[in-house]
């Protein structure tokens, strides 16, 4: 092994880590579905607090952050990108060539994304509850209770994103890996209510979820998000989600590039 392998692999977490930031940046589709993942809920609030499209027995934190779901997928995409841009381009051979531990390369990727994800969210989800609850009349919707909502808003960005990094790191194809974590987000609550009285652990396993309860629209029923409540809704995702996590590092771990 050359000095310049031995060095970058003794320099461990922070080192893949500062790696893993230059890469970010420097690539343009990771960088542009960030910045879309920001902007969406600003400009979803602006949207519904202008045209007041609402339900009657909506909130305003929930009126506000509607675009917030589409937003979280946009998180989802980023996550797969992060690791199938790689693959798609043959620079993941460099990556592990400098850090030949796999694992590590991989934790890098998912403290990236899960911190970039949950601080853009926090940010741009308060920014549209706030622009909403400025625009909206606030005597003709219920105010809904933003805190502490809007931490697991952003958790819930987190762990869409770290779902995309492990469906990415699984699948190891751009296209392939986008529809498939979309897919996870979607088919849940679409199938949960076939499932009986399973259907609060089906429909509540999903990002997507757990994100409609936390932000408490009128849209977040039993019948198509599961009757858990939204909290335990989000352990219930980061723990599946973490459980796809292990299985993804196991395989990045097992084959070749």
């Amino acid at each position: 092994m050359a000095p310049t392998t031995l060095t970058a692999a003794r320099a461990g977490f922070p080192g893949a880590l500062a790696h893993e930031w230059i890469k970010f940046h420097s690539v343009r589709s990771t960088v542009w579905t960030t910045l879309a993942t920001a902007v969406v809920p600003v400009l979803g609030a602006v949207f519904v607090a202008a045209t007041e499209s609402l339900q009657p027995d909506d909130t305003v934190l929930g009126g506000s952050l509607t675009a917030s779901i589409p937003a979280q997928m946009l998180a989802a995409v980023v996550g797969a990108l992060l690791i199938t841009g790689e693959y798609g381009s043959g620079t993941v051979r460099t990556t592990f060539a400098a850090n030949p531990r796999r694992a590590t390369v991989l934790s890098a990727k998912a403290a990236l994304v899960a911190a970039l994800m949950y601080v853009l969210a926090l940010i741009s989800c308060t920014l549209a509850y706030l622009i909403g609850d400025a625009m909206l009349d606030n005597g003709r919707y219920a105010q809904g209770e933003p805190l502490p909502a809007l931490f697991g808003i952003a958790a819930s960005f987190a762990v869409a994103g770290l779902l995309g990094l492990a469906v990415g790191t699984l699948v190891r194809h751009s296209a392939g890996a986008v529809t498939t974590v979309i897919g996870v987000l979607l088919l849940p609550s679409l199938l949960g209510p076939l499932f009986g009285d399973a259907q609060r652990w089906i429909a509540g396993v999903s990002p997507t979820s757990a994100l409609e309860k936390l932000i408490q629209t009128s849209d977040a029923t039993a019948e198509t998000v599961g009757s858990l409540g939204p909290w335990p809704s989000l352990l219930l995702v980061a723990g599946c989600t973490g459980a796809v996590l292990v299985i993804a590092a196991g395989a990045l771990r097992g084959r070749d590039v």
